[in-house]
């Protein structure tokens, strides 16, 4: 299943800057290895603010929630989700 799932990050700002570095480094990672393996299929930056849009391929509902709650930043994200379909006029086969 595709999903469309947006992302804001609100860091708090009393956070110290150690700490927001080494989320976000691990973040990363995690995302990276999501991306390698085909569930996070697309990812790009919102310009102008700490936000990105993003489509994931996943098995259900499930493995999404497993997915995103385990992005170290989860806790400081705002997130909206649609779950998308084939629209019957695209001429790509893979996206179903």
């Amino acid at each position: 299943m595709l999903f469309q799932v947006e992302m804001t990050v609100k860091l708090p700002p009393e956070m110290p800057a150690e700490q927001a570095a080494e989320i976000k480094a691990r973040e990363k990672e995690y995302a990276q290895g999501l991306q390698r393996q085909g569930k996070w299929r697309h990812l790009w930056r919102v310009a102008g603010s700490y936000a990105n849009v993003s489509i994931f391929d996943v098995r259900d509902n499930a493995e999404l929630q497993q997915l995103v709650s385990g992005l170290p930043l989860f806790p400081y994200m705002a997130i909206s989700v649609k779950p998308l379909c084939r629209h019957p006029s695209s001429v790509r086969e893979d996206d179903s």
